[in-house]
């Protein structure tokens, strides 16, 4: 391909759009894009790019990196468009370039060479891999550097990649890796950086090579922790963060060392420096083989930290006016994306200490903290998506992450990892603070007060009759941000006031508190607002129906609030309100309560448009307040739901335009939409109950017509909320639903697989939901049901027996074959056998509701009907029996029934038998059943 010639007027006129596109100019900008956009439909469009890149020194630099950084872009994102001769051609030109003297053409050249490794895999292109590393060692400093920041570009994006190639036997990271070793102490500090950077992505991925070359690489780090440059220093840190996650043993002989230098290091006058090195705490104090190493040095970490979550005086710079702006509208940059996921519907546990005989699985919940960093979570998120990340109140204009933030989440994993062990050495640094007449000091005591309340809550509890008026008072301070962390860590203690609280200790402490915070929400300051909203939602959570007598003024409140605040705060307005739904049920379905509530939410409902963004977190905000009110919603249920159905119906038109009339310029309607609307209307179905049906019946344009669409839409989240609104359905208007269900029983059947993927296993988890709702609504030996009863059981069965199925889908699995075995017992009873200690296993922990004595009356019926298929799993069945708290009357007396004639078949056996169940089954079954 190298006697690719190019046609001269399109390369001149290519040349001459490269030029104008330095323009400030937006028409030029736009014409200039449409023209490329239709000149790189041509199939050689990425030769022209590089040729203007490489081969035309006599034009500009911009023109030339801008034709090279079009060619990077087109590769990356058009790779399968590009012929094999094209690449071939593109390849001969670009690794020279690495060499051009320009500093920006280097740079160019580096990304280009990076992104077309990424494309055509190193293993397809070795000799880039050998040039570059030959290149380390050339004469030519920048040459060097070329070529370390381009291995290090490839290491960022392709680790994995990079470490499985292999060439002839030959690992080529086996040759990289020393000489990327020995470039850390090079003279220069770019390659120092970039060799640094690179070894750090093989470290975090457990790379075989790097393992190999562990000794020496922690060897080169401590010959560089004392450089010169802090970004090297900075690397060393973060690489040391790598080595303690994943080799920690390989630190533990210099521990002594590696804490000193860590601690000199997380007060470096480069806050990048001390920011990597306040990570080596948090992983520090996360690693559980290495906490008695850490014990020693609390008393020198925790002042350390302390120290560095006061505000820098760069910090307050950057955070400007902190006054009264309550009247001033938001800038657009204040408003922060937001991010829908449909409706998952769960299954309520019981507390570790109800549970009998083998312990049930419990997890540790995290605060429920609505701030400003989000600390990312790898468990699945149906795992756990009530448990809110770990977010430390702080000042968003600083970014994502910063040393303060580190430093409380750093307090905080310690504080959970050591309990009260940390509270000797910080209590008496946060009494200095928290008193302290400097407000800087006294914010940052607050902070560290609210980072242990987990940990520490415990050893701090004795101290809050006194730190809570405390904080209460600093409610009143006239710093703004003092006011906003009081309201964060008093949410943060907000599990204090939850449970069974004596009357004088609900006056003395959890008014205040609940007055306090409803003054924040009125605050003049909107950072304030936004805090004192949050950790009220925070409250409401923790004490739930404790607020139910408190709803006048709770309520009388949030209006205010409507009338107040500007759009970013008015998000975590709706999620109040939300959550306040949410937290005291039924209470909230009053008359007088719904009349104030519903006036600001009809004016706000009113002023917005189907398509304006800021309707998406109102819709999502009525979907619990429809259920909260249940039958009170009624009056104002008929223009929601025509309104759901509309924006529904408009979005599928819409999608259904751009399918049928591809346009790459088009922007597609945003799906989530869809999502919240379907959301709204489960709501309006589980609020309403059956009078749900008349709406479904009559609603025009029809909505089952709709629903089919939505179940087999591309994206996950349209399908998981599609399916938890087919489940409602089913109970609220199962009339209106059942002609449409052999049509959506298919679909459904399709999204159960025991093999789920982490992006559809909510759609999966609602799927099987549904199914066990229709079942129900179908009833006893319903002939309609049975030809799909096969298929589904077995895909319920095999997602129970799967070992790596999570716990929320095996209970859902397990509610609906318990259902099925309610309404199809002969065809279900047959298997029991195979299902029936995992079935137990998914719900013994499950609290008492109508859903598990469903799926236990259908157990029941499947024993009747087949036994001995419950023989091999009996102590199973006996575990979950008495894990009851309170079962209904008819299905106590149906245990009572089935544990006596198993008692009976046994004959003398019965106290052998027995006499294996753990002593708790054993006295549980003779007190509640006599057997």
């Amino acid at each position: 391909m190298a006697t690719w010639n190019p046609q001269p007027e399109g390369l001149a006129e290519l040349v001459e759009l490269f030029r104008q596109s330095t323009s400030t100019e937006r028409d030029v900008q736009r014409r200039i894009a449409q023209r490329l956009d239709a000149i790189s439909q041509i199939p050689d469009y990425v030769n022209y790019l590089v040729l203007v890149f490489v081969q035309m020194p006599q034009e500009d630099v911009s023109t030339r990196s801008v034709a090279g950084l079009l060619a990077k872009n087109h590769l990356y994102f058009n790779y399968q468009r590009v012929s094999p001769e094209s690449l071939e051609y593109v390849k001969s030109l670009v690794l020279p370039a690495l060499a051009f003297p320009d500093t920006v053409l280097r740079n160019v050249a580096s990304q280009l060479v990076s992104v077309l490794v990424q494309v055509v895999k190193p293993a397809n292109w070795i000799g880039a891999l050998e040039t570059l590393t030959n290149m380390m060692d050339s004469a030519s400093t920048d040459e060097a550097e070329a070529a370390l920041s381009t291995l290090a570009k490839i290491s960022e994006d392709i680790p994995e990649q990079l470490d499985a190639c292999e060439i002839n036997g030959v690992r080529p990271l086996d040759v990289l890796i020393p000489k990327l070793l020995h470039a850390t102490a090079h003279s220069d500090t770019r390659i120092r950086v970039h060799a640094l950077n690179a070894l750090n992505q093989y470290i975090q991925i457990g790379s075989p090579s790097m393992s190999a070359n562990v000794d020496a690489y922690v060897a080169a780090l401590f010959q560089r922790a004392s450089d010169e440059r802090p970004v090297v220093r900075k690397f060393v840190c973060k690489a040391l963060v790598f080595v303690l996650s994943t080799w920690p043993e390989k630190l533990a002989p210099e521990m002594s060392n590696l804490v000193e230098y860590m601690l000199y290091s997380t007060q470096d006058k480069d806050e990048d420096v001390a920011l990597e090195a306040a990570e080596f705490w948090l992983q520090f104090a996360e690693e559980t083989r290495l906490a008695d190493q850490l014990r020693p040095y609390l008393p020198r970490v925790i002042p350390v930290l302390l120290q560095c979550m006061v505000y820098s005086e760069l910090s307050l710079l950057m955070l400007g006016e902190t006054n009264d702006d309550a009247a001033q509208p938001d800038r657009p940059e204040d408003i922060k994306p937001r991010h829908y996921g449909g409706t998952t519907h769960r299954s309520e546990h019981v507390a570790a200490d109800d549970a009998a005989g083998a312990g049930a699985p419990t997890h540790r919940s995290r605060a429920a903290i609505d701030a400003e960093f989000d600390e990312e979570q790898d468990e699945d998120e149906d795992e756990d998506e009530d448990d809110d990340d770990d977010d430390f109140d702080d000042d968003d204009t600083l970014g994502s992450w910063n040393l303060r933030k580190c430093s409380a989440a750093a307090l905080d994993v310690l504080a959970v990892h050591f309990h009260e062990e940390i509270l000797p050495t910080l209590l008496p640094l946060l009494k200095e603070r928290l008193f302290s007449e400097d407000w800087i000091q006294r914010e940052a005591g607050i902070l560290a007060l609210g980072a242990i309340a987990e940990g520490c809550m415990a050893g701090i509890e004795p101290h809050l009759p006194t730190l809570v008026p405390m904080l209460l008072n600093m409610l009143h301070d006239k710093q703004p941000l003092v006011r906003s962390i009081t309201c964060w860590t008093l949410g943060r203690y907000s599990s204090w006031f939850a449970g069974e609280c004596p009357p004088e200790h609900l006056q003395q402490f959890f008014v205040p508190t609940l007055e306090g915070l409803l003054a924040m929400v009125l605050d003049n300051n909107k950072r304030v607002q936004e805090a004192g909203c949050s950790a009220f939602a925070t409250l409401e959570e923790e004490v739930g129906a404790t607020l139910a007598p408190y709803l006048g003024p709770v309520l009388q409140t949030l209006v205010l609030a409507f009338d107040r605040y500007h759009q970013k705060n008015m998000l975590i307005l709706y999620d109040a309100v939300g959550t306040l739904a949410d937290s005291v049920g039924a209470a909230l379905n009053e008359p007088q309560y719904i009349e104030v509530l519903m006036a600001p939410l009809t004016a706000k409902w009113t002023a917005l448009d189907d398509t304006d963004p800021d309707l998406i977190p109102l819709l999502e905000c009525l979907a619990s307040v429809t259920i909260a009110m249940g039958p009170g919603f009624a009056p104002h249920a008929l223009p929601v739901y025509q309104r759901c159905v509309s924006i529904i119906h408009a979005n599928l038109a819409a999608y259904e335009h751009a399918a049928a009339h591809p346009d790459p310029d088009a922007e597609l309607p945003d799906r989530t939409f869809l999502i919240v609307a379907l959301d709204l209307l489960s709501g309006l179905s589980q609020g309403l109950g059956p009078s749900m049906a008349e709406l479904v019946a009559n609603g025009q344009p029809p909505l089952l017509a709709q629903l089919q669409p939505c179940l087999t839409n591309v994206e996950p989240p349209v399908r998981q909320s599609a399916y938890a609104l087919l489940g409602d359905l089913a109970i609220s208007a199962f009339a209106q639903l059942r002609p449409y269900l052999p049509v959506y029983l298919p679909l459904l059947l399709a999204q159960i697989d025991p093999e789920q993927k982490h992006e559809t296993l909510s759609v999966c988890n609602n799927a099987t939901w549904a199914a066990g709702e229709i079942a129900l609504q179908y009833g006893r030996d319903d002939p309609e049901l049975h030809p799909w009863i096969p298929e589904l059981l077995a895909k319920l069965i095999a997602i129970l027996r799967h070992p790596k199925s999570v716990k929320s889908l095996s209970e859902n699995a397990a509610v609906t074959i318990g259902r099925l075995g309610l309404v199809a017992p002969h065809l279900v009873a047959p298997h029991l056998a195979v299902f029936l200690e995992p079935w137990c296993q998914a719900l013994w922990d499950i609290k008492d509701n109508d859903e598990k004595d469903s799926a236990f009356q259908g157990l029941c019926e499947m024993i009747r009907t087949n036994p001995n298929g419950a023989t091999q799993g009996f102590a199973y069945f006996c575990n979950a029996v008495v894990r009851w708290q309170k079962p209904s009357a008819a299905l106590n007396e149906r245990f009572a029934e089935i544990l006596h004639g198993f008692r009976q078949m046994s004959g003398e056996k019965w106290g052998e038998t027995k006499a294996q169940f753990p002593p708790v089954i054993q006295q549980r079954l003779g007190e509640r059943y006599g057997v």
